[in-house]
């Protein structure tokens, strides 16, 4: 990108990508059952978004699972991400109609940058709630760590407050991005 600057029509769907990522790491943390994990293998722990599972003895193959929409930080939590990730992906929908259709492509590119960092707000707030609460109203045995599938939700949050910054920033080079102006090559002409 730094190489053929931001005028190259390759580059433009980098933005677009990004969000697509984004998506894909939001689905996996959404589906994962590794937010919470017992930190040594038998795993006798597994906690996901939505629920808790334990096992009573580590040879037993029957996990007991309870909801943790019973509790209200737990739907919050949920709420709250489930609501993050569904503004990312109108996002992405819109980024992809911004870069694809000539006339439309800088009149809500901001707009897309400041719903970004609102759904990002919302995602932060879901991945806060949960740990916090989880350890405070669930008494946890022996070591517990938060695992890779509550990994991937701050993946995804940090793409997006990353894509947020650059969907804002894009517009200050629209002439250079649509090329109407001459790219300057400086002295040596590099």
């Amino acid at each position: 990108m730094v190489r053929c600057g931001l005028a190259c029509w390759r580059c433009r769907w980098l933005l677009p990508l990004l969000l697509g990522l984004a998506i894909i790491l939001g689905i996996i943390s959404l589906a994962g059952r590794g937010w919470l994990e017992s930190a040594t293998a038998p795993y006798v722990r597994q906690a996901s978004l939505w629920s808790d599972c334990v096992k009573t003895n580590p040879d037993d193959l029957n996990w007991m699972c309870r909801s943790l929409m019973d509790y209200s930080w737990g739907r919050a939590s949920a709420a709250t991400f489930l609501v993050g990730f569904i503004i990312v992906c109108i996002c992405f929908i819109l980024a992809v109609i911004a870069f694809s259709i000539e006339i439309l492509r800088f009149n809500f590119v901001r707009g897309i940058g400041g719903l970004l960092f609102v759904a990002a707000a919302f995602l932060i707030i879901g991945l806060v709630i949960y740990p916090v609460m989880f350890t405070e109203d669930i008494p946890l045995t022996g070591q517990n760590m938060f695992s890779w599938a509550y990994g991937f939700g701050w993946a995804t949050t940090i793409i997006v407050i990353g894509c947020a910054f650059f969907f804002c920033c894009l517009p200050n080079w629209e002439d250079e991005v649509l090329g109407n102006i001459k790219p300057y090559y400086g002295a040596n002409g590099i």
